[in-house]
């Protein structure tokens, strides 16, 4: 009868833990990348009672229940925040405590602290690969990544330009036209191509002039001069593929390095330029250089690359985000704020770049919702409620048994 009570109790003891879980998944129904956790139930060694056939064994009730994180996949939602990022697949993202600890999240929803650092919503720092003298290499050790808040994009001289156009084929001889390029300097001063095109006179053939308005050295730059030839289809045939005529620009009055310029008369064989009988005109131009930007924002893409946008449209890789794979991931422990350290159980984390060695892919704009089920939840719910107050009732029954024998002695 006194092992009914202890049985009895320690079914309310793991009723109550496996209620404790139930709550704790519901309180996390909307934690961005919570994991619920599930209860299984041991039961105690037997008592025999009497023969030790093992025909006359009583159990001595449950155990203390095993609490297992399930870690399946979340619903991925698109948030359209440029620093949330969500996983789609296996492993976590690492983050580094203040005191130094290694944690693991599947938690996406990150900012930039004051310094400039990549951290999540509870200021734990995002390890990754950041750019360090213009270049991004992750195969080294990780560390936090640092994002250039508020930094100038240093100018890009331009060493390319290309103009599509048509000369007419009518054109008189002496006829003229013109269109110009803006190009940019070591300094991101920026400085005006002129293309002149002169008919010459002979029949398929044009003289052209290309050069920066004579203010902008000194002495003036001397202009770029040749011929164009096309053949009868208005094909242009000289100068050749391969062969660019070279913009020379020395002595700029600003003070930038001397610039050689190259024009490319032609996009992966064909030429830029044609001379059909349509009016002379212009139907696109590029150069590759640009001024000094300022950071307009940052964001994550897709894959976990940390870009950042500027203000002259150029978008650079700032960093890349890092992700482990762990093999049992069920033997973590949970420390709060969404995140995970390893026990002694776990496999040693393996840290590369998402979608390789069984690494999940990074979505970004996107946080992966949590995977607890309502539905389940509450019917865990009634089943512990129920065994919860199945097992008071087998307390009370003994509890008047026991009256019951007590007042038969007397």
């Amino acid at each position: 009868m006194f092992t009914a009570f202890s049985t009895a109790l320690s079914a309310l003891t793991a009723d109550t833990t496996a209620i404790d879980v139930v709550g704790n998944n519901l309180a996390n129904l909307n934690t961005t990348g919570f994991k619920d956790s599930s209860v299984s139930f041991e039961d105690l060694m037997s008592q025999s009672i009497g023969a030790s056939s093992g025909s006359s064994q009583v159990g001595l009730g449950v155990g203390a229940p095993i609490i297992t994180t399930q870690f399946t996949q979340g619903a991925i939602d698109t948030t359209g925040n440029p620093l949330d990022v969500a996983i789609q697949g296996q492993g976590f993202f690492v983050v580094t405590t203040p005191a130094g600890a290694s944690e693991y999240t599947r938690a996406g929803n990150f900012q930039v602290n004051a310094a400039g650092n990549l951290t999540t919503a509870t200021g734990e720092l995002v390890q990754g690969w950041t750019l360090s003298g213009g270049t991004l290499t992750t195969s080294g050790p990780i560390g936090p990544i640092n994002v250039p808040a508020g930094t100038l994009a240093p100018p890009l001289p331009t060493k390319n330009t290309s103009v599509s156009l048509n000369l007419n084929a009518s054109a008189t001889a002496g006829s003229t036209f013109s269109t110009s390029v803006q190009i940019y300097d070591s300094l991101g001063t920026a400085h005006t191509v002129t293309y002149t095109f002169t008919q010459s006179g002979t029949a398929n053939q044009w003289n052209f002039s290309a050069g920066i308005p004579p203010g902008d050295s000194t002495p003036a730059a001397t202009p770029t001069t040749g011929t164009l030839t096309f053949d009868s289809n208005g094909n242009l045939i000289s100068p050749a593929a391969g062969a660019p005529p070279v913009i020379a620009i020395t002595g700029l009055n600003d003070g930038a390095s001397a610039m050689n310029v190259n024009w490319n008369l032609y996009s992966q064989g064909i030429s830029d330029i044609t001379q059909f009988s349509q009016p002379s005109a212009t139907s696109a131009q590029s150069q590759d250089g640009s001024a000094a930007a300022s950071l307009v924002s940052i964001g994550i893409g897709n894959g976990g690359q940390i870009l950042a946008q500027y203000s002259n449209g150029q978008q650079l890789v700032a960093g890349q985000l890092a992700m482990a794979s762990i093999s049992n991931p069920s033997t973590l422990v949970e420390v709060g704020d969404n995140s995970y350290q390893t026990s002694a159980a776990t496999a040693l984390p393996s840290i590369g770049l998402p979608g390789t060695g069984g690494r999940g892919t990074i979505l970004g704009g996107s946080l992966e919702s949590s995977t607890v089920d309502m539905a389940t939840e509450f019917t865990n719910l009634i089943v512990y409620q129920r065994g919860y107050e199945a097992n008071a009732h087998v307390i009370t029954t003994v509890d008047q048994l026991t009256q019951d024998t007590i007042n038969l002695k007397q």
